[in-house]
């Protein structure tokens, strides 16, 4: 969750050597109450910048980038975010009630991951409260649906919410190879309950920027 265009370089760069992506949590403060980067300005002088190719997202050559888009604009965000070079977009459901039309305008302009390397992967997330049967109307379109580790989207360190886990149990009995990915409350002792319900990726945000040593904290989670 950037709190600056410097913010996000200090906390790339803090990962880098030890992952090969990082998720952007973005929020515009009207979707969720908070607000990051670039959502403080109208025209934010680095995002225009990297519009432009005149920059790039930091370590863009280094890391992959995927963004979560928790905006009540996805319709015209997502697409300067796939221009920003970003890899996979993650859409809420509960953001826009024209997603399905989304989905098929970002395929239309930017292709299907599954025929191109430079196709953007698109996610579908969804808040604990939202229907099952809402969820899964979604993924056939999507190319990974994720799962909400916590009850309140759009901040960070809230209690790990105990739906995800029949959440993410319930997706994978019904979709088999369906990639699942969880964001939120991700730490030592969720992760391998997550694993065990079937998620196939995890986002792990406070438990590591919190460690005092993230290498360390990044490896107890793939041990776990």
């Amino acid at each position: 969750m950037p709190k600056s265009f410097e913010d996000l370089a200090l906390k790339v760069d803090s990962v880098a050597g030890f992952v090969s992506r990082v998720q952007i949590d973005v929020m515009d403060g009207k979707f969720v109450p908070e607000r990051t980067w670039p959502y403080f300005s109208y025209h934010d002088s680095e995002f225009v910048a990297i519009l432009s190719e005149s920059a790039g997202l930091p370590l863009w050559d280094k890391i992959d980038y995927e963004v979560d888009l928790m905006v009540s604009t996805p319709e015209t965000d997502v697409f300067d975010w796939i221009k920003a070079g970003v890899k996979r977009v993650i859409l809420h459901i509960e953001s826009t009630e024209e997603l399905v039309k989304l989905i098929g305008e970002i395929r239309a302009e930017f292709g299907n991951p599954k025929e191109s390397e430079f196709a953007p992967e698109i996610g579908i997330a969804a808040n604990n409260d939202t229907s099952f049967e809402e969820l899964e109307e979604f993924v056939s379109l999507a190319d990974f649906i994720q799962v909400m580790g916590i009850a309140r989207i759009g901040y960070q360190g809230e209690k790990f919410d105990e739906r995800a886990i029949s959440r993410i149990t319930q997706l994978r009995k019904k979709f088999p190879g369906l990639i699942i990915s969880v964001d939120g409350g991700v730490n030592n002792e969720t992760a391998p309950r997550l694993v065990e319900a079937g998620a196939s990726r995890l986002v792990s945000g406070s438990y590591l920027f919190k460690s005092l040593n993230i290498k360390e904290a990044i490896e107890t989670l793939r041990n776990s």
